[in-house]
């Protein structure tokens, strides 16, 4: 199994991290989603820069 993606802040995965969460791009906060880079992005952005988000483990 790949390694979780992390805040780049706390360096927490996102199931633990209790950073303020919005997109870095348009600062929105609805539907953000930790990607890649360590930074977080709603669902248009992350559509629109083509990020994927690794799949919740429930």
């Amino acid at each position: 199994m790949a390694e979780p993606f992390r805040c780049m802040q706390c360096e927490l995965p996102e199931e633990r991290c209790a950073c303020q969460k919005y997109c870095n791009w348009c600062m929105s906060e609805h539907d953000v989603r930790l990607c890649f880079d360590g930074l977080f992005y709603c669902l248009d952005c992350r559509e629109a820069g083509d990020l994927s988000v690794q799949n919740r483990v429930t």
